[in-house]
């Protein structure tokens, strides 16, 4: 990538907890990785900044140093259109562990098996099978 291309990435910020997510998201996806990491400085703990891939799509990280009154919503998720059955059950159990369904695996008629999640993060997942 040069300079001059724009490009658009998702960025989570959490309040401590990123670099457990981005441990916990990469070890999800056969593709996972983390690319990179810049802790805080001055001895202030978590990351300032990191970068780490999941399902082919790059994502942005920190943790802020700063307690907002705010946090994620499902109104902006992340959406996963899964290979097979058994991989949209399978993020499904992990990522519900902890978190929170808005919608449970099922038939919805848009699609053959939906579900949609809150993870234990609060980060929302959508994750779809045709």
């Amino acid at each position: 990538m040069t300079a001059a291309e724009t490009t658009l990435t998702p960025f989570l910020m959490f309040e401590g907890a990123a670099t457990e997510a981005m441990n916990f998201y990469v070890s999800l996806f056969d593709d996972g990785e983390i690319l990179t990491v810049t802790p805080h400085q001055g001895g202030q703990p978590g990351v300032q900044l990191a970068e780490f891939r999941v399902a082919g799509q790059r994502l942005l990280c920190s943790d802020s140093a700063v307690n907002h009154a705010f946090t994620f919503t499902p109104s902006l998720s992340l959406f996963v259109q899964c290979k097979n059955d058994a991989e949209l059950t399978r993020l499904h159990a992990a990522l519900a562990d902890g978190g929170k369904e808005l919608m449970p695996p099922a038939d919805y008629g848009f699609s053959t098996r939906f579900t949609w999640v809150n993870d234990r993060f609060g980060v929302s997942w959508q994750l779809n099978l045709q």
